[in-house]
């Protein structure tokens, strides 16, 4: 596999960054996941605007525009023969002195990488898991999609590796979350749930999108704080990423679901 490494297109086995990278060293690094459908990257805008956003929190001066994101995406398409492609970006702090910075990163990392997109039969299915593990607090005011994965690895442990498997995460305080590597949404008498922001969920990109979807599909949607047995007593229940885009939960501890009413109306909208 080709992928990008700072300016360069270069075979896997021979990417290297520097061990005092601070991504390495300490975590300081945001990624994105994305598709691309037809060498057409999916919402890659939305993507990069909160990419862009977590940089500047995180003070790390990143200089790609859009334009030059999407020349490296059409360069690594071709050099891997791929039309369709899961796409992982990513930026680190990059080489720094040892120590906790305090003036930011000038220097950052940027590694991009795809591989073949898997197919999806429609609506794909899985089984949920309320999980032991809580869901951690952001480390700043919002939840960034940061390197800081031990929860979700700690998750994923706990629930073995079968992908038709999703765990959902209960925050300290009891309320539902999200998946491992999804957002959650259930429905009951046909409206919409899913939980708020405070709860310290990631924003995902494709949760913004089936929201504003809804909304102009006529489908009343509710965020909030919600507890497991909400979502034991739904009609519907599914799970979103940017990957998968929507799976619906055929059952979770057990409950079974038997509707994919809305799950069908909104995977409409997805490439």
């Amino acid at each position: 596999m080709m992928i990008y490494l700072n300016g360069d297109y270069i075979e896997e086995a021979d990417a290297v960054i520097s061990p005092f990278d601070h991504g390495f060293l300490y975590g300081v690094g945001l990624f994105e996941t994305f598709p691309i459908h037809g060498e057409q990257p999916f919402l890659l805008t939305k993507h990069l605007d909160r990419l862009r956003a977590s940089l500047k929190d995180l003070a790390i001066n990143w200089a790609h525009t859009e334009e030059s994101i999407r020349e490296i995406l059409d360069n690594l398409l071709r050099l891997n023969g791929l039309e369709d492609a899961y796409v992982r970006l990513n930026v680190s702090g990059g080489a720094a002195p040892v120590g906790l910075p305090a003036e930011g990163y000038a220097s950052p990392t940027t590694i991009i990488f795809m591989k073949p997109l898997a197919s999806q039969i429609p609506v794909p299915e899985k089984s949920g898991v309320i999980l032991d593990t809580p869901r951690n607090t952001p480390e700043g005011p919002y939840r960034m999609k940061s390197h800081h994965f031990l929860n979700n690895i700690l998750a994923k442990a706990e629930i073995g590796p079968k992908t038709e498997i999703e765990g959902i995460f209960l925050t300290q305080d009891g309320f539902l979350a999200e998946g491992i590597v999804s957002n959650l949404f259930f429905a009951r008498d046909g409206i919409l749930h899913t939980p708020d922001l405070g709860t310290g969920i990631l924003n995902g990109i494709t949760r913004q999108y089936l929201l504003k979807r809804a909304n102009e599909a006529g489908i009343p949607c509710v965020e909030g704080f919600f507890t497991a047995s909400d979502l034991l007593a739904a009609d519907e229940a599914f799970v979103t990423n940017s990957i998968f885009g929507i799976a619906s939960l055929k059952s979770v501890e057990g409950h079974a679901y038997h509707s994919r009413e809305i799950a069908k109306r909104l995977i409409k909208f997805l490439p």
